[in-house]
């Protein structure tokens, strides 16, 4: 966009017509805001005093037609666009890491529709998700989807990386939840997919662009399932004498009962994190879970899943520690309960089968702790599903390089041998948090020849190569 300062202002004058003046800034201030999300290296970048990426305008649009507008002008004149919603995500995958336009979404935070027939709920894609899940609930209702980040993350950035929330071992991730949207292709088409999600009439759009994180077009509504809040939730925590042994009782609970949160955490974790924040004194590897729904029902679930654990070598901890868990669900992210900057840390989560979810585990904390003995390695699975779950690994650096660019290139050589460790053995690059700029080095080593089915739909969809630049190995 900088060709010079005439040529700048007319195309910020055609933006200002769509968005209006007000909507428009190229306030140093206000660029300086969206150079840091809570991706590590971005906030250390700025606590070093160094200066991130830099859009040169932010535009706010207020409807689906405005987005539309500003996309065929940045187009046009082959303007990059970066779209950002709570800046909540931690893969850097709003950064603007071309310049160009940042086109913030919150104006966009409309309620649309709740459908109580269909059980499904409407809104504009700008919205926090909190405030969606509380227009859910005035109306007896959950949306199920109540991630770490569900204060400050919004619906576009839930889809546009694939987000998962606590329930979701019951309930599903933000993919499963989502039945339709409308999006704005680069060219500013407007598009919707169909408006059921289950069909025969080709494949699922939606799984096109929900984890696209932006560089295929832009998410502007969203429609999700709704959800009766269930009558009874009960909680439920046992000890096990290793990974081993809870690996093998979350697999066969999985299969057996539903429950709506499952946490196991290995050894480090359990004399760390859970024994400071919910008080648990002894070592072991921590199991806790929720079951939930008609109360008859989830008396039984919780029977079977009491039995299961036992079996395995699960020692019963009652259900004081699981209702503990529950009330420090958000809880547990806040900085004074986890690593914060100063301190390098960084959450690997990798996902696989439950044939090589024990090996993974192992490969990558002997990885972690063979080549980087200062740097502690802690991990839990968090989200579970039939076939295998994820493991939820961290890595925490007390002594920090005081450079900042000696500081970035150990935090990538971290994330290089922790991530490459996984998928050695049998394990998928991320679960949740996305790629964003983090992980994108990365993606033609898992996708391998596959990848050039991403690189096709990119170049057809967006031929200038406008839609967030250098994200998800694009």
């Amino acid at each position: 966009m900088q060709v010079r300062s005439f040529m700048t202002d007319m195309i910020l004058f055609e933006l200002e017509d769509v968005v209006g003046k007000e909507n428009v800034s190229t306030n140093l201030t206000e660029l300086r805001v969206y150079s840091v999300d809570y991706f590590w290296l971005s906030r250390m970048w700025q606590d070093r005093g160094g200066v991130g990426p830099l859009p040169d305008v932010v535009v706010r649009p207020g409807c689906t037609e405005e987005v539309s507008k500003v996309l065929k002008i940045a187009n046009y004149y082959k303007i990059p666009v970066h779209t950002w919603g709570g800046g909540s995500g931690s893969q850097g995958g709003a950064l603007p890491m071309a310049g160009g336009i940042l086109l913030d979404m919150k104006r966009m935070n409309h309620l649309i529709n709740i459908d109580e027939n269909s059980h499904s709920i409407t809104a504009e894609a700008g919205m926090i998700f909190q405030q969606l899940e509380w227009y859910a609930n005035e109306k007896g209702y959950s949306c199920m989807h109540i991630p770490s980040c569900l204060t400050c993350g919004t619906i576009g950035g839930a889809l546009g990386h694939r987000g998962i929330g606590i329930f979701s071992s019951k309930y599903g991730k933000i993919d499963d939840q989502c039945m339709s949207m409308e999006i704005v292709l680069p060219n500013g088409d407007i598009i919707n997919t169909l408006p059921v999600p289950k069909h025969a009439a080709g494949p699922d759009l939606n799984q096109i662009f929900i984890g696209s994180e932006g560089t295929l077009g832009i998410i502007t509504k969203a429609t999700f399932r709704l959800f009766e809040q269930p009558e009874c939730r009960k909680h439920r925590a046992f000890m096990f004498p290793s990974m081993k042994d809870g690996l093998e009782a979350g697999r066969d609970i999985m299969n057996k009962v539903q429950p709506s949160i499952m946490r196991l955490f290995d050894e480090a974790e359990t004399v760390s994190i859970i024994k400071k924040i919910i008080g648990v004194e002894e070592k072991g590897n921590f199991m806790n879970f929720t079951l939930e729904g008609i109360e008859r029902i989830v008396d039984i679930e919780m029977e079977i899943a009491m039995e299961i654990c036992k079996k395995h070598g699960g020692r019963d901890m009652g259900s004081e520690y699981g209702e503990k868990w529950f009330e420090n669900r958000i809880t547990f992210f806040y900085p004074d309960n986890i690593m914060d900057i100063p301190q390098m840390f960084g959450t690997m989560d990798t996902v696989a089968d439950f044939e090589h979810i024990e090996k993974i585990y192992w490969a990558m904390k002997n990885a972690i702790e063979t080549n980087f003995p200062d740097v502690k390695f802690i991990a839990h699975c968090s989200h579970w599903y039939g076939w295998g779950t994820m493991i939820y690994d961290r890595f925490i650096l007390n002594k920090v390089p005081e450079d900042k660019e000696e500081a970035l290139r150990l935090h990538n050589e971290i994330w290089n041998t922790g991530v490459r460790a996984a998928m050695e053995n049998g394990g998928v690059i991320n679960d949740h948090h996305g790629i964003g700029l983090k992980l994108s080095r990365l993606m033609k080593e898992q996708y391998g020849p596959a990848f050039q089915v991403f690189e096709g739909l990119k170049k057809e969809l967006d031929p200038n190569g406008i839609m967030n630049p250098y994200k998800l190995g694009l």
